[in-house]
């Protein structure tokens, strides 16, 4: 995950970083099934990075299960775990979203959607065993989902003079950051990526390159 960090990045000395650059959350869709008194609560679980993403794949998901009575979901967004939803899809209120949601947050977890997709069987659940179903039934997917932790970045991109490249591969090899775009015309101009808690350092030693400029 990249932070693009603008005229932040040049006073970095009074840029305050969150003390956690790590996020956990899933590798690939992961499904699960909880199934009570002839409802079956189908459950899929996959990793996204935005809103717009999440809600289109739920738009996908309620065509594909056209005939299912309720497809409900809860998603996760961002490092630092503030953009969020639950959708009871016509279930009542805060049995059906909500639980979904707890279940990802009780394991930490973000850049994830999960949607249940439940077929009645005839016999109401009432609310409290609507809460278990979608609770249990999300619970199931995230079981089955390889869970991973990985590093939030920042991006940095600096402009130089080619006499300069030797003392910028030097500061980026000692940092541990990474090329992840460059090109050379008049000047070399760069896009460096590099974990959260290493961006201060980085750009210490930049600023330390007489003639390199850290674009804003």
């Amino acid at each position: 995950m990249h932070l693009q960090l603008n005229q932040a990045v040049q006073r970095l000395g009074n840029y305050a970083f969150p003390m956690s650059d790590t996020y956990k959350t899933i590798i690939s869709e992961a499904e699960g099934l909880y199934k009570e008194k002839g409802s079956k609560f189908l459950s899929f679980a996959m990793p996204v990075s935005t809103a717009e993403q999440a809600k289109e794949i739920v738009k996908e998901y309620r065509k594909k299960y056209y005939d299912a009575r309720h497809v409900c979901y809860a998603y996760m967004i961002g490092a630092e775990r503030n953009d969020f939803r639950a959708n009871d899809d016509g279930e009542p209120s805060g049995t059906a979203g909500r639980p979904i949601l707890g279940q990802i947050n009780s394991r930490e977890l973000t850049d994830i959607l999960v949607i249940i997709i439940r077929y009645f069987g005839g016999i109401l659940l009432g609310t409290g065993g609507l809460v278990v179903a979608y609770r249990e039934a999300t619970a199931d997917a995230l079981n089955q989902a390889e869970i991973i932790e990985k590093t939030v970045d920042i991006s940095i991109s600096i402009s130089f003079d080619y006499v300069l490249m030797n003392d910028v591969m030097r500061v980026i090899k000692d940092v541990n950051a990474q090329i992840t775009a460059q090109t050379y015309v008049n000047q070399c101009i760069m896009q460096l990526s590099i974990r959260k808690q290493d961006a201060e350092l980085l750009s210490s030693k930049l600023k330390k390159i007489l003639g390199l400029v850290i674009e804003k």
